[in-house]
């Protein structure tokens, strides 16, 4: 089995500061691997995977993307998740996949069609959902295929996603007592937005402190009442399990707009006891991730995750599209204060300067 690499995500042709200040963004391209066409231009190369008749090949797909999410597809072919954010799956056979911005997923794809050209197609959620002219995709080509572009056409597709049908391929369990609110701490947190355009979580909307958060702590702050920014970092005691509930506001007035807004947390992977599209609830076996979608209010989302927390510091927990997160959308998981505190007491690894000398820098 081979391993090739898909990074899917939208251009831009203008600089972020400049688009910043005249919304909606939207993308001019699509690209994977960097390469992409735009309507207008030029019919300009597109990614080329290269694959053997008979051979499976592992696909890493990467979504790089700073807003929208991609439906994969591969014309005439079948996918098998075996893993997502870095951890591995049981096997999941689909013929469509969404990637949202952070997300990682591994497939293996079996090239067992006949020696041709098949369209890669990776729809997004913005304007120009088309493939005409090349737009929105790439190639698979099986050694001995004509060097041109596919004819091949979509679907029909009777494999779709479904995230809830993800299942670690080991260490299943979710930490705590089984239950809804069922954790040492419970947290819900309430998304929105404000008078000034800005996201919220639970009515505060984040803004870069003076100092990092971690540099706080282990200049004496005690607690989050003494950390900034005010109001977006919660607290989090050592060794104990974390229930975090997301319910997606997007109708309401003042919701946050904009979703489905896959958030992302630093320092854990997490068990998503509840998931986008789904009412009910698993503490047996549910999928284990870093970057999770919290759906929408139309469907009546209220994603839930659970982790224990076993790694101290302090954890960003954000929206993974970056205009989003640039407004605000973020905060500040402290976990164990006096246990981060106390790791700056530790003894500095020597081959740390090793590193160091080794790179040309003095420490």
């Amino acid at each position: 089995m081979f391993a090739l690499i898909h990074t899917v995500l939208h251009r831009y042709h203008e600089p972020s500061p400049l688009l910043y200040n005249s919304p909606p963004f939207t993308p001019d391209s699509s690209l994977i691997n960097g390469l992409g066409r735009y309507p207008g231009g030029p019919a300009s190369p597109l990614a080329v995977f290269n694959v053997t008749q008979g051979q499976r090949y592992r696909f890493r797909i990467i979504g790089a993307s700073c807003d929208a999410w991609f439906n994969f597809t591969i014309d005439g072919h079948d996918m098998t998740i075996i893993e997502a954010d870095g951890n591995e799956v049981e096997p999941v056979v689909v013929d469509s996949l969404a990637v949202y911005a952070g997300q990682r997923y591994s497939v293996v794809v079996t090239a067992d069609q006949p020696v041709d050209n098949y369209w890669i197609r990776f729809v997004s959620d913005f304007p120009n959902q088309t493939f005409d002219g090349g737009l929105n995709s790439a190639i698979l080509r099986y050694n001995g295929a004509l060097i041109q572009d596919p004819t091949t056409d979509p679907g029909p597709y009777v494999l779709p996603f479904d995230e809830s049908a993800l299942h670690p391929l080991q260490g299943s369990g979710v930490p705590g007592i089984p239950g809804q609110g069922n954790a040492d701490v419970n947290i819900n947190l309430i998304t929105g937005l404000n008078a000034a355009g800005l996201f919220t979580v639970d009515g505060v909307s984040f803004v870069d402190p003076p100092l990092p958060v971690l540099l706080q702590i282990l200049s004496g702050a005690q607690n989050a009442s003494q950390l900034l920014p005010n109001g977006s970092v919660y607290e989090l005691p050592a060794n104990k399990t974390i229930e975090i509930s997301i319910p997606a506001t997007d109708l309401n007035p003042g919701g946050a707009l904009g979703g489905p807004h896959p958030m992302h947390l630093h320092g854990h992977a997490f068990d998503v006891v509840r998931v986008a599209g789904n009412s009910t609830y698993n503490y047996i076996n549910p999928v284990r991730r870093d970057t999770v979608s919290i759906g929408s209010q139309a469907q009546n989302d209220n994603v839930t995750i659970r982790f224990s927390t076993n790694n101290p510091g302090p954890w960003f927990f954000h929206c993974h599209i970056d205009w989003h997160l640039h407004s605000g959308f973020a905060v500040v998981m402290a976990e164990a204060l006096s246990a981060t505190k106390a790791q700056e007491s530790k003894a500095t690894p020597e081959y740390w300067y090793q590193l160091c000398s080794s790179q040309g820098v003095v420490a």
